[in-house]
This record gives structure tokens, C-alpha cells and sequence, in this order.
């Protein structure tokens, strides 16, 4: 096992713990267990509250990234939905991403996690639910069937984020975003999905 990995860790208000400390979004998590686990971890996140997939492309081409990640992450498209924007758009520039994330990765150990589903925080109490949840399944199995489709490997924590509908300590203080609870199982399931130690 090698002493020292890489992680990149891929886009929006999710990616960088929206609302939460540092120490509690899901990359960091991911980089304390790891770091428990005997690792030396540097951990490069690219991501921003707001960002669709054209944000998070155009931030990509401005920076630095090289081939150079031992586990590179991916999760973008909320705020596609979120805007309203058609899913032909997001297909397309999904692909593009995950395409850029892979010539990131020294290994091919490319992850895709899929989109939480929102409607079921308190933030969306006075929207349309179904029609929230409808479309967040639509783009998610898009994102799935690109992922299928290229190799890499796929994280469904949407079902872990419709907890939330039922239980105050899966959402942070700001009834939208998830809290350092919640991103604890997803980690739960990310380390799950790593293959020791072929990938790390």
C-alpha cells in the first residue's frame, strides 16, 4: 500500500461542505479516515457554491491540474437542475468532465457521486417535491449511465440525502445543505467502494 496518496475532489456547495466546518465536509472526512488508516493524504478541491457543469468545466481549464491523482471525484449538477437548465446540456457537459476528470487520475480511479436530492430539506418546503425529486432522478441517471459507460466507478449517496425528509440531523443549520452527519455516511460508503490497495 502506498504511504502517500493524491485526492481531487470535483464540484459545487456539496463538494465544499456548504454550511458546515471544513473538518466536516465529505473530503475531509475522507481524508481523516484515510489518514487513520496509516496514509499520508494531500487533498486539492475544486469546487464552489453555485457552480453547473459549465462553472465547474470553465474552472478546470484555469487551473493548474495535472495527471497526477490517485482518487479523483466528481459531483456536479444540482444547480444545473436547480436553474432549470435542459438535460441535453448537462449530458454533454457531464461526459466533458468526467472525460477531464480522468486525465487526472493516474489510475483510472475515477468516482462519480451522484446528485442529492434536495426536495426532502426544509428548504423546499414550499416547492414542488415531486417534480424536484423527478428531475434530480432524471439527471442522476444520466450521470450513471455516463459513468457506466466510461469506467468509472459510481457513489448513489441520493438515497442517503432523502433521509433528511425524516431526520433534522442529516441537514445542516441552514435547511438546505447536508451536515458533517450526513457527509459521515457517505464517507461510510466511499471507503466501501475503494479497492484496497490497488487503487490507493
Amino acid at each position: 500500500m502506498m504511504n502517500k496518496i493524491k485526492i481531487l475532489a470535483l464540484g459545487d456547495s456539496y463538494t465544499i461542505g456548504e454550511d458546515v466546518p471544513q473538518s466536516e465536509s465529505w473530503p475531509y472526512l475522507l481524508k481523516g479516515n484515510l489518514e487513520n488508516r496509516g496514509l499520508s493524504v494531500e487533498l486539492k478541491i475544486v469546487a464552489k457554491t453555485g457552480w453547473t457543469t459549465d462553472e465547474l468545466g470553465l474552472a478546470i481549464e484555469q487551473s493548474d491540474l495535472k495527471r497526477e491523482y490517485d482518487l479523483v471525484f466528481l459531483l456536479i449538477g444540482v444547480n444545473n437542475q436547480y436553474r432549470g437548465y435542459c438535460i441535453d446540456k448537462y449530458r454533454n457537459e457531464f461526459r466533458r468532465l468526467l472525460l477531464k476528470a480522468k486525465s487526472f487520475s493516474v489510475n483510472n480511479s475515477v468516482f462519480i457521486l451522484s446528485i442529492p436530492d434536495w426536495s426532502c430539506t426544509p428548504f423546499a418546503l414550499e416547492k414542488d417535491k415531486s417534480k424536484i425529486s423527478e428531475e434530480i432522478d432524471a439527471f442522476n441517471k444520466e450521470n450513471f449511465e455516463i459513468s457506466e459507460s466510461e469506467g468509472a466507478h459510481y457513489l448513489s449517496i441520493t438515497g442517503i440525502s432523502r433521509r433528511s425528509a425524516d431526520d433534522p440531523r442529516y441537514t445542516a443549520s441552514d435547511g438546505l445543505h447536508p451536515s458533517g452527519f450526513q457527509y459521515e455516511k457517505w464517507v461510510e460508503k466511499i471507503i466501501l467502494k475503494i479497492s484496497w490497495p490497488a487503487q490507493i
